[in-house]
């Protein structure tokens, strides 16, 4: 039997510590810069699909920063096991969301959706719907979130925590495989005649047969129909979000999180005692049919929504999908608070795929700029190219309002 000399166990061990920082772990990486931001990586749970799968799960309990502290950034994608991004024509990122919940202490894990208080953001969407803290899709790694200083969106506040309980986070990721399928942008619209499902995913009930595609066909663990005879292997994947934060103090300014949806048809109701309500009715994703002239076509949506208090936008964007030729947000005066754009890649590699929307463009207003009253009336647009049919679009507008600017104190 011969015995390994130190070099070479020295060598072993080297390498074995290389291909073990290369594997993506829960655990977070931190770093701090001189502004005393933090910047943190964390890994969702393993993503297994095999070609032409969905994965659309929710994961309870993430990773993430605790404390009473200031998001600044968050920034997310998806990565294999060594840690490389995966391009969008291997598998399309069709959203993710961060939810923040509250949950009785001591909780165990297989009970970890026992008694939760989903803690949704300040938009206008009926019941949890859109209520994220931060969402995107494809478009996540060419888009901007970092917020300008001294603005940030507070969490971890123990004041806002009812005794008993401690705050948590959520996230659901939905991936969709696209090796080897028949129609890869059709699988990525959730087109219903490409999935062997008869049951709406979202409501549980059968299929409305005008409904031609959207989430309610992309069920997790659902298939898109296959090249005769494509085979490949189990990818593993993980979302990677890197959070940027800083902790709380008496400088921050708190944002509170708005989203609107263009397909939002709110209507004005009256209780017993005369008090006005708003009924929203927000259904996230709608179908841009095909013109008949077959080219140079869009498609317009607008939805003029109130909200009830104002304040100063320090950042705002839209969300599309590919189709998409611009976002509009608009004030009750018809002055353009922010023009969001999608950027289309050109190329192969990660970030820069050919025909996906790898970027939507963030409007950042000079502090103090744009001012909303209260009850002000807000216009969303949304323009989709539809020369050709698109299933499951989306038309959302999500920005950041700071209730009052640096040392005002109104």
């Amino acid at each position: 039997m011969k015995f390994m000399t130190q070099d070479w166990m020295f060598s072993l061990a080297i390498l074995i510590l290389g291909l073990m920082s290369s594997i993506p772990r829960s655990s977070a990486i931190s770093e701090n810069n001189k502004n005393n931001v933090k910047t943190t990586v964390f890994y969702s749970p393993k993503i297994e699909l095999s070609p032409g799968f969905i994965s659309n799960k929710i994961y309870y309990d993430v990773d993430f920063p605790r404390g009473h502290i200031a998001l600044k950034s968050f920034h997310a994608e998806l990565v294999d096991e060594l840690g490389n991004s995966v391009p969008l024509q291997e598998t399309y990122l069709h959203h993710w969301v961060v939810e923040k919940y509250q949950q009785p202490k001591n909780v165990p894990n297989n009970f970890q959706i026992d008694n939760i208080i989903l803690v949704r953001n300040s938009g206008l969407c009926q019941g949890d719907v859109l209520g994220q803290y931060y969402g995107l899709g494809a478009e996540t790694r060419g888009t901007k979130t970092y917020i300008p200083d001294p603005y940030g969106v507070e969490i971890g506040n123990p004041e806002e925590v009812p005794q008993g309980y401690e705050e948590k986070w959520l996230i659901n990721v939905h991936a969709i495989d696209t090796r080897g399928v028949k129609d890869r942008m059709g699988c990525i619209e959730c087109k219903c005649d490409l999935y062997n499902v008869t049951i709406n995913a979202l409501d549980g009930k059968p299929l409305d047969p005008s409904y031609k595609g959207g989430l309610g066909c992309c069920p997790d663990n659902g298939q898109c129909k296959m090249k005769k005879g494509f085979m490949g292997p189990k990818h593993v994947i993980y979302l990677k979000y890197t959070i940027m934060w800083i902790n709380w103090n008496d400088f921050v300014v708190p944002v509170k999180i708005y989203i609107l949806d263009v397909t939002d048809s709110w209507k004005k109701s009256y209780e017993t005692n005369g008090m006005m309500s708003i009924e929203h009715n927000c259904q996230v994703e709608y179908l841009v049919e095909a013109c008949s002239k077959g080219h140079d076509c869009v498609d317009v949506r607008r939805a003029s929504v109130p909200i009830k208090n104002g304040g100063y936008i320090i950042y705002s964007i839209g969300h599309q999908h590919v189709g998409a030729i611009r976002s509009t947000l608009r004030g009750q005066d018809g002055r353009v608070i922010c023009n969001s754009y999608p950027k289309y890649g050109t190329g192969k590699e990660a970030g820069n795929e050919k025909g996906y929307v790898v970027a939507m463009s963030a409007c950042y207003p000079k502090p103090g700029s744009i001012k909303l009253f209260d009850g002000e009336i807000l216009t969303i647009e949304t323009i989709y190219n539809n020369s050709m049919m698109h299933t499951g679009v989306m038309g959302h507008f999500y920005f950041l309002v700071a209730e009052k600017l640096p040392h005002h104190n109104v």
